[in-house]
């Protein structure tokens, strides 16, 4: 009595131990599941946050003259300005304890230094800004000089000391734009390592054209050659811009804007003309070119800017008007400040509203007023993360404006990732140079100024295409394979096939996928005859074998073990395929003019890639096949014998009790097992990686490739930098393959009890 109470409290002892260890690792399961999920978002949530602009620092400047321009050092601790006497002021912005100048601790607003870029007595007329520090100073009298300030940054005593100073990259002495010596009105400039160019409209009425052509090298000898072309052009000139690669100029003259081509050396040929649809008394207020020069936007008065870049046309070449932002409800656009290495600008009214908006992703940003005026300067940081404005200061005595005391305002601009909306990655996006909207993934490329282009939809759509024509492939082989093994075939060589099929599931994808690119892909390219003939001889020669099986004698059969009988079909069907391949060249011939790859191309017009789904569709079949066979053999195993015995004792057919009958009892099992079939196929990388060509395309034709989510995380996720867009889109994009998963499966569980609460009563 003793020994049975000792051992059922042990007994109890384990059961409960069992009990509370089963119930830790499903919790264990379920929170790491949520951790997963909590961690995505953590990552991904950035790239949704709204964009800020939040004062940073003011100070009080003292200037003689007004101030024209300003800038600030790419760690903005340093601010710049110029006036129309040449001046070049730097003040300290940033306070820094352990900055030492000189033999005074550096506080901020303090002035650093002060110099004057033109020995003459000229006055500037105008700052051109080119790039994000070079500064073209025009005089009053058509002469120019290219400054840039530069920060130097130096080490004492572990103290880092940041000393500013300003190089002529052109030389320090003055420029001749025009060769009549005439006074100008209006300029651009832009300048690479071989050449500097300048369009410029003089005040006697003429459009001119200056290259300097450099003998060597910009960055090592000023010396260079200059060129002068007068352009025809007879209107009046509001505003130039020329494009960062010196291709193309645009000419502002009241509502209209001129395009001019500059790639010629001996003259300036009129490439279009904008002309924008403006309402009554509409006019154009302002234009500047987006980072890369591809885009042109123009302000009107009524406070809209609309985005204007080329587009291959049937008649060639045209500029077409993309997007329209609404800036401002009541006032014109006086300024557009774009960045320089994104596509965002800045918009700025009379009153002093400001607006920050992304031309690709229509985004708009912020909205709000950073002066109670419009601000007589105003820049971007180099970085992008900060804005300075120069605004005249008021003052308190009498509250009139002080002609000499200005304000330097630095405010902190918070905006990682403008490019990210749902509407850009999940709906037609018209990128600058497309002929219109489209679904586009493409990452990186080749060139600086390239946008990322990060539209989801291309390698969500690659993951379900990769995932059914794998699913087409592996689901009647599977299914019917399971069918007669757990139904049909013998005890004993089920013993054999089983385990034999289960063990293909433990082959690497890797290999499945080395295989697939470099063996498969190549066969059916070079026989692609032969695989649709497959599709006829194998079920054909499979039937015919069948029919002469069942009209062979009783004698015949009895010599045939029946254990071996199915493996009648082993060479039957290898000799199909045999005669598929050989017959493959001949049909190619006849039908096909000896190449069904260029048939196709040619003269059906249907792209073929040798890595396509047909090759992803058999290799990833192959991967799926053991998982569904698997799961619906055992389903269809375990129907209890007792529903076989009573339909077949009630004068069923086999065939009757397998549809009536096994089918319906096992179908809870089965589609199990094809949910699951679905779920390897979706979160396949290795095949689709190494078996496809990695193209995000939207085509469901079975001649193309694809690129799915897993591969493209496998891909970019190693190149893409820590924190970025793209970093974070990888992110999303493993969180939109976990939520496609986790839908799925949540409701083939559904589907799955509903059946078995169905036919549990059989």
């Amino acid at each position: 009595m003793a020994l049975a109470t000792k051992s059922a409290g042990i007994r109890q002892l384990k059961n409960s131990l069992a009990q509370w260890l089963i119930t830790l690792g499903g919790i264990g399961v379920l929170f790491t599941l949520v951790l997963i999920f909590m961690y995505l978002l953590y990552v991904i949530k950035p790239i949704f946050d709204s964009a800020t602009i939040e004062p940073l620092s003011n100070i009080s400047i003292e200037s003689t003259s007004p101030i024209l321009t300003t800038g600030i050092d790419e760690l903005k601790e340093i601010a710049y300005t110029i006036n129309s006497q040449s001046i070049i002021d730097f003040y300290q912005l940033k306070v820094n304890k352990n900055y030492l100048g000189g033999e005074s601790h550096q506080v901020a607003g303090k002035k650093l230094s002060s110099l004057r870029s033109l020995t003459s007595d000229d006055r500037l007329s105008q700052v051109i800004n080119s790039g994000i520090d070079h500064h073209l100073l025009l005089t009053e009298h058509g002469n120019v000089q290219l400054i840039r300030p530069t920060f130097t940054a130096s080490y004492d005593s572990d103290t880092r000391i940041i000393i500013p100073s300003v190089t002529y990259p052109l030389g320090e002495e003055l420029l001749l734009v025009d060769e009549q010596e005439q006074a100008i009105s209006h300029l651009a400039f832009r300048m690479s390592d071989e050449q500097a160019m300048f369009v410029a409209f003089t005040q006697d009425g003429r459009l001119i054209k200056t290259t300097l052509i450099a003998e060597d090298d910009f960055s090592y000898d000023a010396e260079y050659e200059a060129l002068y072309q007068e352009v025809d052009y007879s209107s009046d000139v509001d505003d130039i811009m020329i494009t960062p690669d010196m291709d193309m100029a645009f000419i502002k003259s009241g509502n209209r804007i001129s395009v001019f081509s500059l790639d010629d050396e001996y003259s300036v040929e009129l490439k279009a003309v904008i002309s924008p649809v403006l309402t009554n008394n509409e006019t154009i207020t302002s234009m500047a070119l987006l980072s890369g020069g591809s885009s042109l936007l123009i302000g009107t008065s009524s406070g809209q800017v609309s985005q204007w870049f080329e587009i291959s046309t049937d008649t060639g070449r045209q500029f077409t008007q993309a997007r329209t932002f609404e800036v401002s409800e009541s006032e014109a656009v006086s300024g557009i400040y774009t960045e320089q290495f994104r596509k965002s600008f800045y918009t700025m009214t009379p009153s002093g509203e400001t607006g920050l908006f992304y031309t690709t992703s229509h985004a708009d940003l912020w909205r709000g007023k950073l002066l109670e005026s419009r601000p007589s300067a105003m820049s971007i940081a180099p970085r992008a993360d900060g804005l300075i404005l120069i605004s005249a200061n008021m003052s308190e005595r009498n509250n009139e404006i002080n002609s000499h005391i200005f304000n330097l305002e630095l405010f902190a601009v918070e905006n990682e990732h403008p490019e990210v909306t749902w509407q850009a990655l999940w709906q037609e996006v018209w990128y600058e140079g497309y002929p219109e909207p489209d679904y586009i993934w493409q990452s990186t490329s080749g060139t600086d100024d390239f946008e990322g282009k990060f539209s989801l939809v291309p390698i969500t759509f690659g993951t379900m295409k990769a995932a059914f024509y794998a699913m087409l492939f592996a689901v009647p082989i599977a299914l019917t394979a399971a069918i007669y093994t757990a139904y049909f075939m013998t005890p004993g060589l089920r013993k054999k096939v089983k385990p034999t099929i289960e063990m293909m599931e433990a082959l690497p994808t890797v290999i499945l996928g080395f295989l697939a690119g470099l063996w498969l892909a190549p066969i059916i390219e070079n026989y692609l005859p032969a695989i649709a003939l497959l599709l006829i001889f194998l079920p054909l020669s499979t039937l015919i074998t069948a029919l002469i099986w069942h009209n062979l004698s009783k004698e015949l059969k009895s010599k045939i073990p029946e254990t071996w009988a199915p493996m009648v079909l082993i060479p039957v069907m290898m000799l199909a395929a045999y005669s598929a391949f050989a017959l493959s060249p001949l049909l190619e011939s006849y039908f096909f003019g000896g190449d069904v790859r260029q048939f196709i191309t040619n003269d059906i017009g249907i792209s073929f890639d040798q890595r396509n789904a047909l090759v992803v569709g058999i290799a990833m079949g192959f991967a799926v096949i053991p998982t569904i066979f698997s799961m619906a053999e055992d389903a269809i195993f375990s129907v209890p014998g007792h529903l076989t015995s009573g339909s077949l004792a009630l004068g069923a057919t086999q065939w009757q009790t397998l549809v009536k009958v096994i089918l319906l009892t096992a179908s809870p099992g089965i589609f199990s097992a094809v949910m699951m079939g679905l779920g390897r196929a979706v979160g396949e990388t290795m095949i689709v990686l190494m078996a496809t060509g990695n193209t995000p395309i939207l085509d469901w034709s079975i001649f193309q490739g694809m690129r799915t989510l897993a591969a493209n995380i496998a891909v970019e996720m190693p190149e893409s930098e820590v924190g970025s867009s793209h970093y974070r889109i990888l992110f999303l994009a493993a969180f939109v393959l976990f939520v496609f998963t986790f839908i799925f499966n949540t409701l083939a569980e559904f589907i799955r009890q509903h059946l078995r609460a169905k036919y549990s009563s059989m």
